[in-house]
């Protein structure tokens, strides 16, 4: 099984956040990616249609042959975060990590929490943190304009539409003073900068990506899964993989021409 890929699902295009991370801190796991670019994004969708699509991703996944399946998706895992029993393989999301970092870090104990209308919806996050830290004071911001500009290219700091969309939902965290922001969707790091610029350099910013990635290597080193002689990634949409492999090779800084494979997720 050690050789066995690392399966990593996400609505679209923001799970690569995740897979970038993955790349560096396990250089030699073998990678299969799917996002589900037909039916972006998911955060406006039911908790059935969020269910229906976790579970349709994860079973493609299932079927490639991975030891493990990565919900690099903070809607999927808020609204459906434990599939690992209905799966049968070891399962993980993005907000046990994230959280655990958050709390870690923060120094006044006022956090800021932005996601989906889904993620913010569940509370998933909130409730996390205050169950560990009942005295932490969590404020929640859905960013439902987000995730389109994100997987439509629109991610520079300085591009007007991002900075006065980023400005317009952060406020309410600004005017909370809070010292940490949970960037609760994987779409949301490639906003980053423009983020930051934003909310000034006193607040820290805690990538969902990256802390999962650390939280897959704990997990495998536990198992004795770690994988040494691999380092290879597969990707893989439910939509024509033209606008996915332009914003994908910007982003992970190699040609994702002619890579990336389109299937049809209403198989599974």
């Amino acid at each position: 099984m050690k050789n066995e890929a690392i399966g990593i699902f996400d609505s679209g295009l923001g799970g690569l956040t995740a897979v970038k991370q993955m790349i560096e801190i396990l250089p030699n796991e073998n990678i299969i990616y799917f996002g589900d670019t037909g039916r972006v994004p998911y955060g406006n969708k039911s908790r059935e249609t969020i269910i229906k699509y976790a579970m349709q991703d994860a079973r493609f996944l299932k079927h490639m042959g991975v030891k493990m399946i990565v919900a690099a998706c903070g809607t999927v895992s808020s609204v459906a975060p434990d599939l690992s029993e209905s799966l049968g393989i070891m399962y993980s999301t993005v907000v046990h990590p994230t959280c655990y970092t958050a709390m870690r870090v923060t120094k006044a104990g006022r956090i800021g929490v932005i996601g989906t209308s889904a993620t913010i919806s569940s509370h998933s996050y909130k409730k996390r943190i205050q169950q560990k830290h009942p005295e932490y004071e969590v404020f929640e911001q859905d960013c439902p304009l987000f995730v389109p500009l994100v997987e439509n290219g629109f991610t520079d700091e300085n591009d007007e539409i991002v900075r006065l969309t980023v400005k317009r939902y952060l406020k309410p965290l600004k005017d909370a003073d809070v010292d940490t922001i949970i960037l609760g969707c994987t779409h949301y790091p490639l906003l980053s900068k423009a983020i930051k610029n934003e909310m000034g350099e006193n607040v820290t910013l805690i990538d969902s990506g990256k802390e999962t990635a650390l939280y897959t290597a704990k997990l495998l080193k536990e198992k004795n899964l770690l994988n040494d002689s691999g380092s290879g990634a597969k990707f893989f949409v439910s939509d024509t993989p033209f606008n996915f492999e332009n914003i994908a090779g910007l982003f992970l800084g190699k040609d994702m021409h002619n890579k990336v494979t389109q299937i049809d997720i209403e198989q599974y």
